[in-house]
C-alpha cells in the first residue's frame, strides 16, 4: 500500500476541466480515498452534486493486491482488480462474466492534480470515456455515503449545509485560481529565465571580437564548424549566403548581463 500513499486524500472537482462523453457533467464533486493497511483495502467514497442540486454518492472497498477479487456490488460487475504500476498511477479493472465492464484509471499529474479517466460501455454498448480533474482539499461534502446512484433528499438542516458550502466552494475555489494563475505565472517566469541564461551560455561562449553594450541589438550565427559567432551585422546585411551555416537569432544584452531573444 505505499504506492497507493500519494493518492490517499480527499479530492475536489475542478467541473470545468473535465470531459464527459456519457452522463451528466456534476456540479461539484468530492472523491475521497482511504486505506486500510492490515487487510491491503482501498476505500473509495464518491460524493457528488449534480446541476440540478440533487446529491448522489457512491462507495466501494477493493483489494490492492493485484489479483482479481470478488466485487459486492453484483449491479457493477462480479469482480474487480486493482493495479499500481508506480506511485503516481492505479487502474481499477471492474470484470463481468470475464470481460472488462469499467476501465478507472487514477494519474497523479505534474502540477499535484488527480486526474480520473473513466473507460466503459453506454447502454448501446458503445464505448466511452469520461475524465475529471480533482486537486486535493480540506473539507468534505457533508453528505452520507450510500449505494452508487442513490437520490440523497434534503432535509431543511442539509439544504442549508449545501447552501453554505456552495457558498464556500465558490469562495475556496476562486482563491485557489487566483493562487493557481500566479504558481503558472511563476513557471512561465522561471522558463523565460531559464531560457536566458542558456541563451546567455551560448553566446558568451561564442566568439566575440567586440565588447557588447547594453540594450544593443545583435546577431548570432551558427559557423561552418559548428561555433557561434556574435556579430553587429544583420543577416540581410552580409550580401550573399554571408560566412556561417545558419541564422540563430536576433538578441539583446540586458542590464543584469543576460541575453533575450527578439
Amino acid at each position: 500500500m505505499i504506492q497507493a500513499y500519494n493518492f490517499l486524500a480527499s479530492w475536489q472537482l475542478f467541473p470545468e476541466k473535465g470531459t464527459y462523453e456519457y452522463g451528466e457533467r456534476p456540479k461539484s464533486a468530492i472523491y475521497k480515498i482511504d486505506s486500510d493497511k492490515e487487510n491491503k483495502e482501498l476505500l473509495i467514497h464518491h460524493n457528488w452534486v449534480s446541476l440540478e442540486n440533487q446529491a448522489f454518492a457512491a462507495q466501494y472497498k477493493v483489494i490492492a493486491d493485484g489479483s482479481i477479487n470478488t466485487f459486492p456490488d453484483k449491479a457493477l460487475a462480479d469482480s474487480v482488480q486493482v493495479n499500481f504500476p508506480d506511485g503516481i498511477n492505479f487502474e481499477i479493472h471492474f470484470y463481468r462474466n470475464g470481460q472488462v465492464v469499467l476501465h478507472v484509471v487514477h494519474e497523479i499529474m505534474p502540477n499535484g492534480y488527480l486526474k480520473i479517466s473513466q473507460q466503459g460501455f453506454k447502454q448501446d454498448n458503445t464505448p466511452y470515456t469520461n475524465t475529471e480533474v480533482y486537486h486535493k482539499q480540506l473539507s468534505v461534502l457533508p453528505y452520507s455515503a450510500s449505494v452508487s446512484g442513490a437520490v440523497i433528499r434534503h432535509t431543511e438542516e442539509g439544504v442549508i449545509k449545501h447552501k453554505a458550502l456552495t457558498a464556500m466552494e465558490e469562495q475556496t475555489n476562486m482563491q485557489l485560481e487566483q493562487i493557481r494563475k500566479q504558481i503558472e505565472l511563476l513557471a512561465l517566469q522561471a522558463q523565460e529565465i531559464q531560457k536566458r541564461k542558456e541563451l546567455s551560455m551560448m553566446i558568451y561562449n561564442a566568439r566575440l571580437s567586440f565588447k557588447p553594450n547594453i540594450g544593443q541589438t545583435y546577431y548570432l550565427y551558427e559557423k561552418q564548424d559548428g561555433d557561434h559567432m556574435l556579430s553587429l551585422v544583420a543577416p540581410k546585411e552580409w550580401g550573399g549566403s554571408g560566412p556561417f551555416k545558419r541564422f540563430v537569432a536576433a538578441v539583446k544584452l540586458l542590464a543584469d548581463h543576460t541575453w533575450t531573444e527578439l
